[in-house]
């Protein structure tokens, strides 16, 4: 080999319009409050190893076979515990058939996207919403109208608003992207009188509901909510959820809740010989026996850590309206522009800010006018010098 070639420019090479590269990983933050990791704490290690060990005994060799004998839906056990779960505790009535497991609930979002978007089409999210559904939309090309929230999550004058404005200028919306119970991030869960509204505009204006139901598991104070999926009379709504939070993230483990007719057109596009089957399995022997008291665990250990008043909230007492949140993830609830903990900006505006500023916290309520994701700081200093350069605001020791 002539040492004097020079290595291959693969830059050269990429496809346009790819994202910025990730960073390289170099471990977590003292303090991290980057994404929504459960407590390792309530992993429910002992029952997730006797379930392993179990079903690997007795069905173990369907491993050697792609989808483990259940077809492309996937294990077809766990889709049946699916489905009575959502019919006991969200008012779904489902059957296996139509449950398709999926790679975490990102892999769901994906495929309900790839059966309806295409660069130049227009959704209606949440205003303040999951980071990871901007960040596809923002990929895909497609216009987010962004719907403002309040103490009953999103409002149905704003949302009936934009409905007609759109429709008065000729566009149709995709889909109505809702978070409704255990909202992300703000952690409010939508009334059922307002999710009798929002089915009833989805009907006037002809725009499918998908609902994500991720967080909807850890409802701490009174009974869960119907889901959207189980109110609707004309079966327009996508339900999609997941065991991230209810059992454990890295798992993976997600489902779409549709009818065939949609089903069918989703395993079109998945097309990775099938979800990971282990996961499934594991799930499927461990939830039909320590689920259901599993999660009551799980909610009473996380309801030790929702009065924050010893950390973070002396830090913005006084201060507006960071207030205790009455759910399990994304502590400080509703989220401030002007919180020195959280930052709301777009997608793009925060990559521009972080290149050129090295501050960490920058206050424009103004990019509340558009969609944004809430971000939380990677870390929060002991020694902090903003305390000289800051007099009036307090960090946390």
């Amino acid at each position: 080999m002539n040492r004097t070639t020079p290595p291959l420019d693969f830059a050269s090479l990429f496809a346009p319009g790819l994202p910025p590269p990730a960073a390289k990983w170099n471990g977590f933050a003292e303090y991290n409050f980057i994404g929504g990791h459960n407590d390792a704490d309530q992993v429910p290690l002992d029952d997730l190893i006797k379930a392993m060990n179990d079903v690997l005994a007795r069905e173990g060799r369907m491993l050697a076979t792609y989808g483990v004998a259940s077809g492309p839906l996937g294990y077809k056990p766990l889709r049946e515990f699916l489905a009575q779960k959502l019919k006991r505790t969200a008012g779904i009535g489902c059957d296996a058939d139509e449950i398709l497991l999926t790679s975490g609930s990102l892999q769901a979002l994906d495929l309900v996207n790839g059966i309806f978007l295409t660069r130049g089409d227009t959704v209606i999210i949440e205003q303040a919403t999951y980071q990871g559904v901007l960040t596809r939309l923002q990929r895909l090309g497609v216009e987010a109208v962004g719907i403002p929230l309040d103490g009953e999550g999103i409002r149905m004058d704003a949302l009936a608003a934009a409905l007609d404005g759109l429709e008065r200028r000729g566009v149709r919306p995709k889909y109505i992207y809702t978070i409704p119970t255990v909202q992300n991030p703000t952690g409010t869960i939508l009334s059922e009188a307002r999710r009798h509204e929002m089915l009833r505009l989805s009907a006037q204006y002809g725009v499918p509901v998908f609902e994500d139901d991720c967080y909807c598991d850890l409802v701490w104070d009174g009974k869960r909510l119907p889901a959207l999926y189980a109110m609707s009379e004309r079966g327009g709504v996508i339900h999609i959820g997941s065991f991230s939070k209810s059992v454990a993230p890295a798992l993976r483990v997600g489902y779409v809740v549709a009818p065939w007719p949609l089903l069918s057109r989703m395993l079109a596009l998945k097309t990775d010989a099938g979800s990971g089957a282990l996961e499934q399995m594991i799930l499927g022997e461990f939830c039909p026996v320590h689920f259901e008291a599993h999660v009551p665990v799980l909610k009473r250990a996380s309801g030790k850590t929702r009065n924050i008043d010893g950390y973070a909230q002396p830090a913005f007492r006084n201060r507006g309206r960071i207030r205790r949140s009455e759910r399990r993830h994304f502590p400080l609830g509703q989220i401030p522009v002007t919180s020195r903990y959280a930052k709301t900006v777009r997608a793009g505006a925060r990559r521009r800010r972080r290149h050129q500023s090295r501050r960490r916290m920058v206050d424009r309520p103004k990019l509340r006018q558009k969609p944004h994701a809430a971000v939380f700081r990677q870390s929060v200093a002991r020694n902090d010098p903003r305390r000289d350069r800051c007099p009036g605001r307090s960090v946390p020791p």
